[in-house]
């Protein structure tokens, strides 16, 4: 898919890997509808910020109908990125926790992409690339919660993109091991370090599906930092 000039959303929009895949469709001139519930400090003619919390239902579908004001029925890419974990075992894992992770890990999945896939669908083209992890390759003690959301994403994209193929529409499942973000600021067990992966580097390979040749899919993607001295 050509970019520039297309419109995508991403959900999870105001730091780490979501405004690194941000910043990387902006500078392939794509017009980004960013959604997350804080604003990043960005200011660009083609980004526009939507105040959303991607486990609200009404939320979800206010940014969607704003997005579609301002952009019209144009959106081609939708980045589902936003994402949280907890690091605890089972037994003493609140219910909040617990709902929260799905809530937010594939709930909003859900949410966003069925407002989305109608108008990919009447334009027989599309791409949406949820972002998982290798959390949902694997189980991880401590973690069983998040990687049962992280298997959620999985199973869920494997089969939309078994429903979408058939509409020109392609899905993409991206697993990432461990990326320096504040995604590990909950996670007591894991140092944030520069053996990490960088939030640009996934953009990057966003970006690699993103722009493959229109017969070309890519299905599953797994990354990881070649250094082992921390976990995933």
């Amino acid at each position: 898919m050509i970019l520039s000039g297309r419109v995508a959303i991403v959900t999870g929009a105001s730091r780490g890997i979501g405004l690194a895949i941000v910043h990387a469709l902006l500078a392939k001139g794509t017009r980004v509808a960013g959604w997350s519930r804080t604003k990043p400090n960005l200011n660009h003619p083609n980004f526009t910020h939507y105040t959303t919390d991607i486990t609200d239902k009404a939320s979800v579908e206010q940014s969607f109908k704003l997005t579609v004001r301002d952009f019209g029925d144009e959106v081609r890419v939708l980045i589902n990125n936003a994402g949280l974990g907890y690091e605890c075992e089972l037994d003493a894992l609140s219910t909040e926790q617990w709902h929260e992770m799905f809530d937010t890990n594939v709930n909003g999945i859900f949410y966003a992409s069925r407002l989305v896939i109608p108008f990919m669908k009447k334009a027989q083209r599309g791409h949406i690339i949820n972002i998982s992890s290798v959390a949902g390759t694997q189980g991880i003690p401590g973690m069983a919660a998040y990687c049962a959301t992280k298997y959620a994403v999985r199973g869920l994209s494997q089969s939309l993109f078994k429903e979408l193929r058939p509409h020109g529409i392609k899905v993409t499942c991206i697993y990432p091991g461990s990326v320096k973000t504040n995604f590990f600021d909950k996670i007591d067990s894991v140092e944030l370090n520069d053996d990490m992966m960088m939030p640009e580097e996934i953009a990057s390979t966003v970006l690699h599906c993103l722009e493959a040749p229109d017969n070309y899919h890519v299905v599953d993607i797994e990354m990881r930092p070649l250094s082992m001295k921390k976990r995933m």
